[in-house]
């Protein structure tokens, strides 16, 4: 009998496609919403609101009298991206198009965002949190590490079952499809 469990334990599952499926839904589920939520509150129609340089340069902002058009010009481009990468990205992960990619550049904005916060917005140990500090309720620390682990999911696994990463080779040229 424990030779059995332990053949049951130890016995090679190809799980990839359900991983990357299953962070895929979790993501919609949890973080799309948030995401597409923050980057509506930087625009006005269909132009940047003085609120998206506010998120993103708040000292900056602070400095020029709260004028956009005092910013530099990098500052307006920065703005301008990382507003399209809070559409763009989310809906290419739910789509499991680029997967792997899109959750690379994800971490990439989830770590510039984190920083803005820290040294942007000064926000306090209060809010960062610790870790093993037994409190969950800490936005930074508990929640971006938590978000962190799941696009590393993706990143490590691609998109899985139902994604476009795997779909769309099939449907050019008849090749079996890619891993992910």
């Amino acid at each position: 009998m424990i030779a059995q469990l332990h053949r049951i334990e130890t016995a090679r599952i190809d799980a990839a496609p359900l991983i990357g499926l299953s962070a895929r839904l979790v993501f919609g589920a949890v973080l799309a919403g948030y995401f597409w939520a923050s980057a509506r509150t930087k625009l006005d129609g269909l132009t940047l609101s003085p609120n998206a340089y506010a998120q993103v340069f708040p000292r900056q902002l602070e400095a020029t009298g709260y004028d956009p058009s005092a910013l530099p010009f990098l500052a307006h481009v920065i703005t301008a991206a990382g507003t399209a990468a809070e559409f763009v990205l989310p809906l290419l992960l739910l789509l499991g198009l680029f997967t792997r990619l899109s959750a690379v550049a994800m971490l990439g904005f989830l770590a510039v965002m984190t920083l803005t916060d820290l040294y942007g917005h000064g926000v306090g140990p209060e809010t960062i949190g610790a870790p093993f500090d037994r409190d969950p309720a800490a936005p930074l620390w508990d929640q971006r590490l938590l978000w962190a682990w799941l696009l590393g999911v993706l990143a490590l696994s691609g998109g899985g079952a139902l994604s476009l990463d795997r779909q769309l080779p099939r449907l050019w040229s008849g090749k079996a499809d890619i891993s992910g």
